[in-house]
């Protein structure tokens, strides 16, 4: 496999391309996104055997598995770093090592419903309150330890909608090129 095909297995989607000015027509898309993800999930994977699951969506990837328990996880903090931007002043948030997650044994092994829950309900905590945010809101921060970059919550919404499409895409393209539709 050539580089261009690994890094077209990688990034399906292309990277997050934000736009410099933010609308507020964005904000409502990468919303609506964030609120049908979790059902849009669900269906893509409710029928896949444990041996489907436990496929790597590329040469030296995640299994399908792990990238549902990734989505948890990663959905989850990012769900708490919504909280601390809107309530503390430039909050430097609490970075993770998302690779050594995916190789603990509940991301290796766990089923797939735990997650897929987890991720519905996440989902429905964040849609809520991302719905109710002020523009005032939405230019408040967190400080990224890895970057020493001030996220704005604006930014951090597109790119937590392009994160569920990418890894849906991981996903979907697997499927397709394995015929398991």
């Amino acid at each position: 496999m050539n580089t261009s095909e690994l890094e077209q297995l990688k990034y399906p989607i292309g990277q997050f391309d934000c736009p410099n000015n933010i609308s507020n027509q964005h904000i409502e898309s990468w919303i609506s996104i964030l609120e049908h993800f979790p059902n849009r999930l669900e269906n893509l994977v409710k029928d896949l055997s444990n041996q489907q699951l436990d496929t790597q969506y590329r040469p030296e990837g995640w299994t399908i598995r792990q990238v549902i328990h990734h989505i948890s996880d990663s959905h989850h903090h990012s769900y708490t770093r919504f909280k601390w931007a809107l309530t503390e002043d430039k909050p430097v948030i609490k970075a993770y090592h998302e690779d050594r997650w995916a190789e603990l044994i509940d991301s290796k092994a766990a089923p797939i419903d735990m997650s897929l829950n987890h991720i519905r309900a996440i989902h429905f905590k964040l849609v809520y309150l991302l719905k109710k945010l002020s523009d005032d809101d939405l230019g408040k921060y967190f400080i990224h330890p890895e970057t020493n970059r001030e996220v704005k919550l604006h930014f951090n919404i597109g790119n937590y909608a392009w994160h569920s499409n990418h890894h849906f895409a991981h996903i979907e393209n697997l499927i397709k090129r394995k015929g398991w539709l």
